[in-house]
């Protein structure tokens, strides 16, 4: 209880390890570089090859981020960071209809993996580039990923627009709260 008012207080830092997962072009380098402190941030997004890990902290909390490649020859890489992850990231581009049932058989893949399904980690799904007219809302993304079916992690689904950070800082308070919540 003492560990858990010490983070709250801003006594302690806590830190923890997060996997940023999600198809190629979601959106997910973009996600995890607008969480960076300004002066850390890079001007220029590249396409992930493999995998890059960042830091950036939010409220009390340094979060390291595994931010993964979703090209399809990379996705396999995904499970040997689950082991020791703290929560999880997903970000869905929510204009990407042909490929959002890649992404459900992906997160499916996630769920069902040993270092996650007797787990209980938050998720934080990011339905990205709502800014865009074809974007799908969150609640037709959480139909398609039946997201109702998660019943035993902690998981929020919220619109975001990378760019802007728009939405980004209401799901990244939420899994911060589920991290703070973890503490034990």
């Amino acid at each position: 209880m003492f560990d858990k008012l010490g983070f709250l207080l801003g006594v302690k830092r806590r830190s923890v390890n997060v996997v940023t997962v999600g198809l190629n072009n979601s959106g997910k380098s973009t996600v995890v570089n607008l969480l960076k402190s300004d002066g850390d941030r890079s001007s220029e997004i590249v396409p992930t090859i493999g995998l890059n890990v960042e830091q950036f902290k939010y409220q009390n909390v340094m979060f390291t981020a595994f931010d993964m490649s979703g090209q399809g020859r990379y996705r396999d890489l995904w499970q040997r960071y689950y082991k020791e992850c703290d929560g999880i990231i997903f970000v869905v581009d929510s204009t990407d209809r042909l490929r959002l049932a890649v992404a459900k058989d992906e997160l499916d893949l996630l769920l069902q993996h040993p270092d996650v399904a007797d787990r209980k980690i938050p998720i934080l799904f990011l339905a990205n580039k709502m800014d865009l007219r074809e974007a799908l809302s969150t609640v037709k993304i959480a139909a398609a990923f039946q997201l109702h079916k998660i019943q035993d992690k902690p998981w929020h689904i919220c619109a975001t627009n990378a760019l802007t950070g728009d939405g980004l800082f209401e799901g990244v308070d939420w899994f911060t709260q589920q991290i703070y919540d973890t503490v034990k």
